[in-house]
């Protein structure tokens, strides 16, 4: 989504770096990485020079992790895939975990260094546009998005299905899919924390300033999908257990739903079309039609196990209106994949390898059983509306760490 443009408005008109990327199980929209920043020309005489040198060199340490993390994220490489979540991009997690205390210490209330330096940072798919701010608050909100897209990009790894020497795709374990979901709800607390305790340190002037990647509604947005992707592990999971019910997982899809459905409209109040910001997007709006499609199936088998005529009717429009969202997906993955930067998702694995599969001879088998319920004059004129279950999923809390003790000055006298 920086990938897109600097700013909501410039959005449509940068159509980022082209390029290709292989399998995509999650799609992240780019890592933000930061640029060089002189913080002795800042607050060399602000400041005692060992705490200035602290600061430096965690975030040099940042910077050149970021730059050699690239190419991992935007081409995932296959073999990684078994490994969770990759030690590299760990390592990355830890220095911006190890940097944002210290950082702190200049965005602390109080402050009078809060602007004094000026953070730069870029989307590495769209390195030409690069955003600088006067701003602590705002190198606050980067590293916390950086957080977020790490364990999205750790996400994708783990769910990237494993390939057999013969092409065929193998099932995923039970501890790399459980494995995904902390990832999941690690990024989504992330994501929080910046929207109710960060962006709100921004000034208005600011905030309007902000690159699209960190505008609100797309913060919203990389939030709720990290829900909607968690709640769709838990459907693949109960797809492969003897013990959930139908009705577990009918909530579970329909839960998708209400996740995907809340992704989609932040999302729609920016103008990303092309790019990787388009790809986002179009990846939302393919999770969208999934969720509905498995939302609408376990609705209409359930739907079918009642005794009256009207339940089995209201069965067949929920069955069709499954079968219509599958085929709407396949558009839907065939768009997503075609937009530059080309993708190539997996082949149909997880929750939709089994819908793809059932759906269709479900549906098939219900057209010859109630082919009289299947006529114009019979069959609903809409699908019947799905049941409103809240999302259980919650994110982890995650709250901003206290500032470090390196700005106790008295640890430096005589330093």
């Amino acid at each position: 989504m920086g990938c897109v443009g600097s700013k909501p408005e410039d959005a449509v008109a940068n159509k980022g770096r082209p390029g290709i990327v292989e399998e995509v199980a999650v799609f992240v929209p780019g890592l933000r990485a930061p640029k060089n920043v002189d913080f002795v020309q800042s607050l060399g005489d602000r400041l005692p020079k060992r705490l200035v040198e602290h600061l430096s060199a965690l975030r040099t340490k940042i910077v050149v992790m970021a730059a050699q993390e690239a190419p991992t994220v935007a081409k995932p490489r296959r073999k990684t895939a078994t490994q969770h979540g990759g030690s590299s991009l760990a390592d990355l997690l830890q220095a911006l975990e190890d940097y944002l205390p210290v950082l702190l210490g200049l965005a602390k209330d109080g402050s009078q260094l809060t602007d004094k330096v000026q953070f730069a940072w870029a989307n590495q798919m769209d390195d030409a546009e690069e955003t600088k701010m006067a701003n602590a608050w705002y190198e606050v909100l980067s590293v916390l998005h950086l957080m977020a897209m790490i364990c999205f990009s750790e996400a994708n790894l783990l769910l990237l299905p494993k390939v057999s020497g013969d092409g065929d795709h193998l099932k995923e374990y039970e501890e790399s899919r459980r494995t995904s979901i902390d990832k999941f709800l690690k990024a989504a607390g992330y994501l929080d924390c910046a929207i109710q305790h960060v962006l709100p340190r921004l000034p208005p002037d600011l905030r309007k300033e902000l690159p699209v990647d960190l505008a609100e509604g797309v913060l919203h947005s990389l939030h709720i999908q990290a829900l909607g992707q968690s709640v769709d592990i838990q459907l693949w999971m109960a797809m492969d257990s003897v013990t959930a019910t139908l009705a577990v997982k009918r909530r579970l899809a329909c839960e998708m739903v209400k996740c995907w459905q809340q992704a989609t409209d932040y999302i729609a109040q920016y103008p990303l079309a092309e790019g990787w910001g388009g790809k986002h997007h179009l990846f939302i709006k393919l999770k969208y039609v999934e969720a509905k499609a498995a939302a609408y199936y376990y609705h209409g088998v359930l739907l079918d196990e009642g005794n009256t005529q009207k339940s089995h009717t209201a069965a067949v429009a929920a069955l069709k209106a499954a079968d219509d969202f599958l085929k709407e997906s396949k558009r839907a993955s065939e768009a997503f994949n075609v937009l530059p930067p080309t993708t190539r998702n997996p082949l149909p694995w997880g929750s939709m390898k089994y819908l793809c599969e059932k759906i269709p001879k479900h549906v098939s088998s219900k057209v010859r059983i109630n082919r009289d319920l299947y006529t114009q004059d019979r069959i609903l004129e809409r699908a019947p509306t799905l049941p409103d279950f809240p999302v259980a999923l919650k994110p982890d809390e995650y709250r901003l760490p206290e500032v470090d003790p390196s700005w106790n000055y008295s640890m430096w006298i005589s330093v």
